[in-house]
């Protein structure tokens, strides 16, 4: 899908996204969005750090504690979650940096993300501490999701 069409997602018809920046207080707001964005951008780097030192700290605990050097499987899914969640980090900041390189929402790679982060849910569910509903809930997110992601990736 190119800019122009992705562009044509987000407008209401009869609308043109163009026009909004002629004005000199929609290119001020403008702006200021772009910046609010850039300080999203440098938090989620840092966010990113944080949750690298967290993998590398959750991993070296359970490392060290008896017996040394192994892990079972709960530590293993723990170390799972705590990776996958620097993935959708870094995930979102992509999703950060292409915004501010088209001004675009990137509604496929939103989705893609919004994939992983409930398969990382998926991934750690403790199946003794859920309920039916939830997973039943969860399999209906993970459908949508999905025939979402096949809809925008489809070849017209």
């Amino acid at each position: 899908m190119n800019k122009d069409n992705e562009k044509d997602l987000f407008a209401e018809p009869g609308h043109d996204l163009t026009d909004a920046t002629d004005d000199v207080f929609m290119e001020f707001l403008h702006k200021i969005i772009r910046i609010a964005v850039k300080v999203l951008a440098v938090l989620m780097v840092a966010v990113i750090v944080w949750g690298i030192g967290d993998v590398i700290y959750v991993l070296y605990q359970r490392l060290i504690s008896p017996p040394f050097l192994l892990l079972s499987i709960s530590d293993i899914l723990a170390t799972f979650g705590a990776f996958l969640a620097v993935l959708i980090a870094i995930e979102i900041f992509i999703n950060i940096t292409l915004y501010l390189k088209t001004d675009v929402i990137p509604v496929r790679i939103v989705v893609a993300t919004a994939l992983m982060a409930i398969s990382r849910k998926v991934i750690i569910f403790d199946f003794e501490k859920i309920t039916p509903m939830f997973i039943l809930a969860t399999a209906a997110v993970v459908l949508a999701l999905g025939i979402t992601y096949w809809l925008i990736s489809r070849k017209i």
